[in-house]
């Protein structure tokens, strides 16, 4: 799916986005498109350095005009923190909304034609083990509310032929996460567990085991996934 593909990556300046395009093009992509807000420059011919703010729609619209060749979707622009949902005020909570869901849909809705027209192609979405575990307030929220969004996406697209993957990760090594002291995992191999999913068409891929042992904890009661409840 990706050799010949031309992919467009959201947040390509970030440790994780950056890794997403090198991949891809190692991979044998076309052309990647690498947007930011401030793109950078690559040095590599197939790369096209995009501007692109995910919370402003006509952003996105120009975008998606522009690169209306596209065939895969990379939505992993995102902001981090731990704005409390009971202290934090709205102001703070909305702006985490604002990009790690509403920019993913902005992006998603845009997209969407473009790759029906395109053949289907593939959306993924860039998620977190927190979309599963509540313990970064406004971040897990939003994390949660995108993990939702994409189940809805995957069914809505799919009479188009677009493929839909999420993609689900716990901490790792990227600049967003600097301060964490916990262990991390190496970009490069999340990047290739989400482009090796991709090629197989999963729906829903977990990076890590401790993804895995996340979601596998979502069946069990509420105290066992938050020991802190536990009486």
């Amino acid at each position: 799916m990706i050799d010949n593909a031309v992919v467009l990556v959201t947040g390509a300046n970030g440790g994780l986005g950056a890794e997403f395009v090198q991949q891809a093009l190692d991979l044998g992509a076309a052309k990647v498109y690498a947007t930011a807000r401030t793109p950078r420059s690559w040095d590599d011919e197939r790369v096209v350095s995009l501007a692109l703010d995910v919370t402003d729609e006509a952003s996105v619209a120009a975008a998606a005009e522009q690169a209306s060749d596209t065939t895969i979707v990379i939505n992993n622009a995102g902001v981090g923190g731990t704005v409390p949902i009971a202290t934090g005020g709205t102001s703070g909570i909305r702006a985490m909304f604002e990009t790690n869901v509403f920019g993913a849909i902005n992006v998603a809705q845009a997209f969407a034609p473009v790759l029906a027209r395109n053949g289907g192609g593939a959306l993924v979405d860039v998620h977190s083990v927190l979309s599963w575990l509540g313990v970064a307030g406004a971040y897990s929220a939003s994390k949660a509310a995108l993990w939702s969004a994409t189940n809805s996406l995957r069914l809505e697209l799919a009479p188009a032929g677009t493929h839909v993957m999420g993609f689900h990760l716990g901490y790792t090594d990227t600049p967003m996460v600097t301060d964490v002291t916990s262990p991390k995992n190496d970009p490069a191999d999340v990047v290739r567990a989400a482009y090796a999913g991709l090629e197989a068409l999963e729906y829903e891929v977990l990076a890590d085991d401790v993804s895995v042992s996340v979601k596998q904890g979502l069946a069990a009661p509420i105290s066992a996934l938050y020991p802190q409840l536990a009486r």
